[in-house]
This record gives C-alpha cells, sequence and structure tokens, in this order.
C-alpha cells in the first residue's frame, strides 16, 4: 500500500460524508452528494424520512453504495431512507428506435444476477418489472415516504421517460425540490448523446410538457473542483409545491455598513 493509499484509507475514516464526496473519497459520490442534500433539505422541512430512488439497477453496484451511503446519513442527520431499484431484472429490453440509440446500447445488457443481489442486500427493495407499469402505479402500491432523491440509469430515451410517471400526481409524494443524477447525459465519442436522443431528449421534453414541475442544472457545482458527474446532477423544482417557498436558509442575513 502506498503512503497515498493509506492517507486515503484515514481521510476516509475521519472526515464527514460530505467533505469525502468532494474529495472523491467515497463510492459514487454522485450518490452520496444527492443523498447527503436531499437528507439535509428534508430536515430543514422537518422531515425525518425519504426515499430514495435507482432506475437502472443493472448488477447491483449502485444500490449496495446507496445502502452504506444511507446508513452513514441515518447516523449523522437522523435521517431515515427507504431505498427502491427499479430494473426489468434481465437486462436492456430492445431499443424502440434511434431515440434509444441502438448504435450504442443492445438488448441483454446490464443483466441482473437476482439471487446473488438480494442476498447482498440489506433494506433496499427492489422494484422489477417494465418501468412504463412499476412507475405507472409505484405510489399506488408502495407507502413510500418521499421522494428526496433518483438515479437515473436506464439508458434509453423510452425507458427514461416512461419511468417520470413517478413524477406526476400528488406533491406530498416528493420534496418540493428533489435531487437527480443522470448517467447518459455526457458519454463519449461513441455514445455522442445529444438533446435530440436518450435521457436529454425525455428531461427536455418532460420540462416542456410541465408549467411547474422543472428538471434545472445544478449551477452553484461550477464554483468546485469540476468532476464530470457535476454537469449530470439535475434539480427537480416543483414550483406549485405547497412547501416550495418554506425558508430553509440561514437566519438574520445582514451587511451592516462599515
Amino acid at each position: 500500500m502506498s503512503r497515498w493509499d493509506g492517507a486515503q484509507r484515514l481521510l476516509a475514516r475521519v472526515l464527514p460524508l460530505p467533505m469525502r464526496t468532494t474529495l472523491g473519497l467515497v463510492r459514487r459520490p454522485q450518490y452520496s452528494y444527492c443523498m447527503w442534500q436531499a437528507a439535509r433539505l428534508a430536515k430543514r422541512l422537518g422531515l425525518d424520512r425519504i426515499s430514495v430512488l435507482e432506475f437502472g439497477v443493472a448488477g447491483g453496484n449502485g444500490l449496495v453504495a446507496i445502502e452504506a451511503h444511507a446508513e452513514e446519513i441515518r447516523r449523522t442527520l437522523g435521517m431515515d431512507i427507504a431505498i427502491y431499484g427499479f430494473d426489468t431484472g434481465g437486462g436492456l429490453p430492445a431499443p424502440v428506435d434511434y431515440r434509444d440509440l441502438p448504435y450504442h446500447w443492445r438488448a441483454g445488457f446490464f443483466a441482473m444476477d437476482q439471487p446473488r443481489l438480494r442476498r447482498r442486500l440489506r433494506t433496499a427493495q427492489l422494484v422489477l418489472g417494465d418501468v412504463r407499469e412499476t412507475a405507472r402505479v409505484f405510489h399506488d402500491r408502495t407507502p413510500a415516504p418521499p421522494i428526496g432523491c433518483m438515479f437515473h440509469d436506464l439508458d434509453f430515451y423510452s425507458s427514461t421517460r416512461d419511468s417520470f410517471q413517478i413524477l406526476e400526481g400528488d406533491a406530498a409524494r416528493f420534496l418540493p425540490r428533489v435531487f437527480n443524477y443522470f448517467d447518459d447525459i455526457v458519454g463519449n465519442e461513441v455514445a455522442l448523446y445529444n438533446d435530440f436522443t436518450g435521457q436529454r431528449l425525455a428531461i427536455r421534453e418532460f420540462n416542456e410538457a410541465h408549467p411547474t414541475r422543472k428538471f434545472a442544472p445544478c449551477h452553484h457545482l461550477v464554483r468546485r473542483r469540476p468532476r464530470v458527474w457535476h454537469q449530470q446532477i439535475f434539480v427537480l423544482h416543483d414550483f406549485a409545491h405547497p412547501r416550495y417557498n418554506a425558508f430553509i436558509s440561514q437566519e438574520d442575513q445582514q451587511l451592516p455598513l462599515r
């Protein structure tokens, strides 16, 4: 083990989760960032439970990381986190058309070993099936606490669009601002993600169809040491949410004349 590796391990034991996230000393820092911010918002709103959703579980490494982050957040903030993972259980379906990027994705990619994953999970619940159905009926069938953040890794335009059905309905099902990570909006020279296909198109169409619910990027992240995942964090703003205007900032902000 190198001296730097030893220092990283020491820092990982003593630094709080937000600082380790900034330094990249946690698994999936984009997940820990969204979860911490959602939990902090919920706490300031007087809540003690939230839900975290992952769309596109694949082998399950994301859910395992979510469980670890959730346990640390519970110990630190006293926030309980219910975790739900949406997946077909059998890998990607066949692409519907060009918007699903069939030059990049193929049916059967990212298959799940269900028995092995279930043995590994401690609290997360798998929601298996076609997301067109599972997202549509989730709120009716699951007494979940308000959704605080969501991780989107369904790859396709069509699947991402269908998963957005979960964002319909009663505002009480969500925090007024929901933190989101989209895995498939940056990519590389093969993927060539753009605003007319894939997840970017699904985001744009959702925003166009919803006057008071909008996905927006987190502009404040440009002030920090740049990470690729900073470009992949969006917040769903529900401007009509009854608690959207609830004050959560620092009290008594003044700049007296000197």
